[in-house]
């Protein structure tokens, strides 16, 4: 029971979070974000890597923070693959275009749903976690909110999975069509030992 309510515990402060930085200024809602992060990383129950001090980002890029214009899609029920054994149900739905690309949009299919956005690009294994990266995932909050009807996509907040530290987490993965082939030096770097 412990562990149920220690996991709601983690999505209120991560829903809490989110709320912060949308009411920011960009750049210092991303450094609050950062240390608020770390702060769960290290001390909270649910930590994928309990005691973690080495959350590792690239720099600020004001020019990394887009608005994307939402296109409607024909909806498209998908399996994406994911760390664990069984791929996660979505649904495709719209596409967000932006200067310099497009990303696919889904919505988890399982009770409540919610807005799921991985990418991978050109710096996954390498620079950042192989697997790819997350912008967006309103099941656990973290949502940037919209501007003028065009969604927030600032790629200075794109997050490792909880997969990418320990492997008892099953992540969905970065879909083929979600991947850039452009390196977007922004966000989280790929974990360390």
């Amino acid at each position: 029971m412990s562990e149920t309510i220690d996991l709601l515990d983690w999505k209120r402060k991560v829903f809490a979070l989110y709320a912060e930085v949308r009411a920011a200024e960009p750049e210092r809602g991303w450094e609050h974000w950062r240390d608020v992060r770390g702060t769960l990383f290290r001390e909270h129950p649910q930590s994928p890597r309990p005691g973690f001090e080495d959350l590792r980002y690239f720099p600020y890029d004001p020019s990394l923070r887009v608005l994307a214009e939402v296109v409607p899609a024909p909806h498209e029920q998908r399996q994406i693959g994911s760390s664990g054994e069984t791929p996660v149900t979505f649904t495709r739905f719209a596409s967000a275009r932006f200067d310099g690309g497009e990303l696919e949009l889904y919505w988890l299919d399982a009770y409540g749903g919610g807005l799921f956005l991985p990418f991978r690009d050109a710096t996954a294994g390498t620079e950042t976690y192989g697997a790819g990266r997350y912008l967006l995932d309103t099941v656990k909050g973290a949502d940037l909110g919209t501007v003028d009807g065009r969604l927030v996509l600032d790629f200075n907040f794109a997050y490792n999975p909880s997969c990418a530290y320990d492997p008892k987490w099953a992540c969905p993965l970065a879909p083929p069509p979600n991947r850039l082939t452009a390196p977007i030096r922004a966000g989280e770097l790929g974990p360390r030992g």
